[in-house]
């Protein structure tokens, strides 16, 4: 799939794979039914929350990358871009193609760039969370468990598409490595 340029941030090119906009409906319908059938909140607020929910997604798949440009950008190897749409609802950074080979405590570091700035997130939302008033407390409540759940805490989790699996693989890596003396 061809993904199209929709402009730069922090000087990131930054594209769109058309999955994303079927992802960014399910997403809405998703967050909607949970808050109409889960949570009870009437049908039309449940709507407006589920599509601010789906645009917050999105939001913090953006913030997820740019935590990975600022770590990668520190080591000296930067990124190019975020393509948004991978999978339907995640983020893919984008490298040099010609970037040479890389000692894995770099990608170790790049790779814990973005679960850094959403943890950060998820401790300003646990804090400021008190404030949200009414419905828009769950909306509160999404943004953090998601920054939590789905953008920190996976480091701990290695898959083979996410930062634990980044982490993990060149943890093995680096071990295997004989040590120069």
């Amino acid at each position: 799939m061809k993904a199209f340029h929709v402009g730069r941030l922090s000087g990131l090119q930054i594209k769109v794979l058309p999955l994303a906009f079927f992802g960014t409906l399910i997403l809405w319908i998703g967050f909607s039914v949970v808050s109409f059938y889960g949570i009870r909140i009437a049908f039309s607020e449940s709507v407006l929350l589920g599509f601010i929910a789906a645009l917050l997604h999105w939001t913090f798949e953006l913030v997820h990358g740019l935590g990975h440009a600022i770590a990668s950008k520190q080591t000296g190897y930067p990124m190019t871009g975020i393509t948004l749409g991978a999978l339907a609802i995640f983020a893919l950074t984008v490298y040099p193609s010609d970037e040479p080979e890389l000692p894995p405590s770099i990608h170790i570091r790049r790779a814990l760039g973005g679960p850094i700035i959403n943890g950060l997130l998820s401790i300003a939302f646990f804090l400021l969370l008190p404030l949200w008033r009414g419905n828009w407390y769950w909306l509160g409540m999404f943004a953090l468990f998601e920054n939590l759940f789905v953008y920190t805490l996976q480091v701990f989790l290695p898959l083979s598409f996410n930062d634990g699996g980044t982490i993990w693989r060149n943890l093995r890596r680096k071990s295997l490595t004989p040590n120069p003396k």
